[in-house]
Parts: C-alpha cells; structure tokens; sequence
C-alpha cells in the first residue's frame, strides 16, 4: 500500500487528484471546529460517548461535539439516498423508470435525493437542537426561541450540504468515493481523542497490580484490533471468480477471462446505511424526551433505537444484513449484467445466455451475500457485545462500525489508484511513437 501511494506521487495527474482530495478534507476538519453561533459547545462534552453522540461523530469527524457548522455530517444524505433506493423497487412507478434511463434517469434521482437531504438535515438539525436543550442538564442553546432554532437548523441544514458538495468534489476530481472519503476522514482524526479517552480511562490513576492488569488489557485490546483488521482485509479483498468464455466474434480474447465478484459485494456501505438509518429515529425520539420519558412506548423505541442497548444492537445487525442484500442487487444488477455479456458475445460455461444467466448471478448473488452479510454483522456486533460484558467505554462498542468504513474505504481508494496507475500505462503504451526505419 505504501509503496503505492510513493508511485502513485510521481504521476502529475494522480498526484493532483491525491492533493485535491487532502485539501478537500482539511477543509472539512477545519469547518468541524467552528462552532454554531447561539450555542454553548461544552454542553455536550458529558454526553460525547453516548448513543446519538457517537453516531453523529463518526459521520461529522467529531463535528457534533463542538456543535460545528458541518454536526449535521453527511448523515441525512446518506439517509436520503436509502429512501429514494428504497422506492425505486416498484413502489414509486416514476422512480422505477429514471432508474432505466441511464445517466439522464440518474441525475434526476440525484436531484429527488438532494431535495430530500435538505428537508432532512434541516428537521433532523432542529430536533437534535430542541432535544439536547429540553434535557435538564444540558444548556445547549443560550437563547432559546423559534427564531433562534430555525436560525440554527438553517446553518447546520447548509454546513449538511456543503459537506455532501464537497464529497461530490472528491468523486469528480478527487480520489475515492466522495461520501465515504469525508466520513473515513472523521473516524481517523478522532482516533487519538480514542486513544487518549482509553489512556485516561484505564492507565491514569493506576498503580501496582492494577496498572499491570490495566497494561495487559489495552495490550490484548490492541492486538485483537490487529486481528480483526487483518480478517477485515482478507475477506474485503476475497472474490469469487467466475469463468468467462467468448464466441467466435470475439475469439481473439484470453481462455483465462473470468468476471471477479466481491465475497462481499456490497462493501461497507450496508455499514453506513445501517448506522445512518438508526440515527433519525433517535433525534425524532429526543424531541419526545421531556414529556414522554416514562411511557411505555418511548422506552421500547428509545431502546430498539439505541445500538448499546441488547436489543438495539441486534436490531442494528439485522438492518446490515438486510441492506446487504439489498445494496449487492444494486451494485451489481443480474439483469442488466446478462444483457452486457451477450452483447460482448461471451457466456458463462453450461449457463445459457439470457434469462437463465440472470438467474445464475442473483441466485451467486444471494449465496455471496449470504456471507458478506453475517462477516459485516459479526465485525460490528462483536464490539458492542464486548462493550456490554466488560462495560468498557461506548465509543469502543462503535468500534466494530469505524473499523469496518476505515479499512474497506483505504481498500477501494488504494484499488482506484492502482487502476488510474495501470489505466495510464496502457494510454502511454497505445499514444508510444512507432520506431522509424533505418
């Protein structure tokens, strides 16, 4: 990997798409600690590990801490995106049609989604706002009134959307998927404030046998870390291959062709999904929070909502795997797959062309996401459950989730930037001048 991004360096146009996308993200860190006017930013510093809070973080880069401009992260364009994939399988007749026009029917859903992100980031700021000032303990807005809580939902409604435009920037001319890329930015600049908290948490303040014991445990935990990225990189990079021949038309092809799909086909964006959809009911949930705190109704759903309580984190599981079901069909679409290899004049061995090989994918499809689904499960319940038994920190249980974005977002940036690196040795072997005759 290191030696890549060394050569990767040396080309002047991957080296400028590199460095776009670094001053892209400084941005983006520098916008996460300017605060909203109106708010008193340390009120949230009791509640930074809990629940919303650590959710919020990992897509904001710590933004919500502060109460920044960009707090609002790019969750309710994530959000959004779900809800428009969502009506696109037969249920909205209009959103099913742009969804076969190509580029054209594209951009019109990029348009729906845009719409919808800013009507979600601006109630969502508003009842994150209103719920963090109704609790007794905090005194989040300084001057609380309508005026003052539109004011505000306006402002993180707009950071919202200058934070989904910049990762926009970043897949046009960047490197990466832009959305990912600024929340993969987020979890790794607060990696030391997790390192500090586990120093402070279990090293300070000890001594004699305890600060060994102590010692042992963040020496364990930091090897089970390095475990589970290791298992995270082998099954992110594992694939199936399956072979691919040529008729005549096309004979002149390799005997080796074979088209790779993913074991995990769906990557980390399930992950993403999940977290972002468990988000937005908790902030309707905190407007609720100072008259219906006792009833029967908001304990069920704040505990369903809540990924530290048992019952939330197996709701969250189960929101992975069903995403990942769903979000393989989206990336790799069967129907649409068997129709390209027939018009390349090439099929799958013993699978007629057609309707039979659209069959072999989706039913491929299923037993890969099978797989995918319970490796992405595991990996972010395992850290919850260890949160739980061991009553560590809670930003430890949300580990599992940061691990997963960081490591499958570094894979896929690392893998565009080998394709650019080869995409550019081909254009310079077919632009190479002929040898002149002697």
């Amino acid at each position: 990997m290191l030696s890549t991004i060394i050569n990767a360096f040396k080309v002047k146009n991957i080296r400028q798409k590199i460095l776009f996308t670094l001053g892209v993200l400084i941005i983006f860190r520098i916008g996460a600690f300017i605060t909203v006017p109106g708010i008193n930013a340390k009120a949230l510093q009791s509640v930074s590990s809990s629940g919303l809070v650590s959710i919020l973080n990992t897509f904001s880069g710590g933004g919500l801490t502060n109460y920044s401009l960009f707090a609002m992260g790019v969750s309710p364009y994530i959000t959004a995106q779900i809800v428009v994939q969502l009506l696109q399988m037969d249920i909205v007749p209009r959103f099913v049609e742009w969804s076969k026009q190509g580029e054209v029917g594209r951009r019109k859903l990029n348009n729906v989604t845009r719409i919808l992100s800013v009507i979600l980031a601006f109630f969502q700021s508003i009842g994150i706002t209103a719920g963090f000032n109704t609790l007794s303990s905090l005194n989040l807005v300084q001057h609380p009134s309508i005026s003052t809580y539109v004011s505000i939902g306006l402002i993180l409604t707009a950071g919202s959307m200058l934070t989904t435009w910049m990762g926009d920037m970043i897949t046009d001319r960047g490197i990466g998927q832009g959305v990912s890329m600024i929340i993969f930015a987020g979890i790794i600049a607060r990696t030391p404030v997790g390192i500090e908290q586990l120093y402070k948490e279990y090293i300070v303040g000890q001594s004699g046998s305890a600060l060994w014991e102590a010692i042992l445990f963040v020496i364990a935990l930091i090897i089970v870390v390095i475990l589970i990225v290791t298992f995270v990189t082998w099954v992110q990079q594992a694939e199936r291959r399956i072979p691919i021949q040529y008729t005549r038309r096309a004979s002149s092809a390799s005997d080796n062709s074979y088209l790779p799909l993913r074991v995990n086909v769906a990557g980390v964006i399930p992950v993403i999904f999940a977290s972002s959809f468990i988000s937005t009911p908790q902030t309707i949930l905190m407007y609720f929070a100072s008259n219906h705190s006792g009833d029967t109704w908001y304990k069920i759903m704040s505990n369903l909502f809540n990924m530290q309580t048992p019952a939330g984190a197996t709701f969250y599981t189960i929101l992975i795997i069903l995403f990942t079901f769903f979000y393989a069909f989206v990336q790799v679409n069967p129907e649409k797959l068997a129709k390209n290899l027939q018009k390349q004049g090439s099929y799958i061995p013993d699978v007629w062309p057609g309707h039979e090989t659209q069959t072999y994918i989706s039913k491929l499809l299923m037993r890969l996401s099978v797989v995918g689904s319970l490796f992405l499960g595991i990996v972010s319940l395992i850290p919850l459950i260890a949160q739980n038994v061991w009553n560590l920190d809670e930003s430890i249980g949300l580990g599992g989730t940061s691990l997963l974005i960081v490591v499958g977002v570094a894979i896929d940036t690392i893998r565009q930037i080998r394709g650019l690196m080869m995409k550019r040795e081909y254009v310079g072997f077919i632009r190479s001048p002929r040898p002149s005759n002697l």
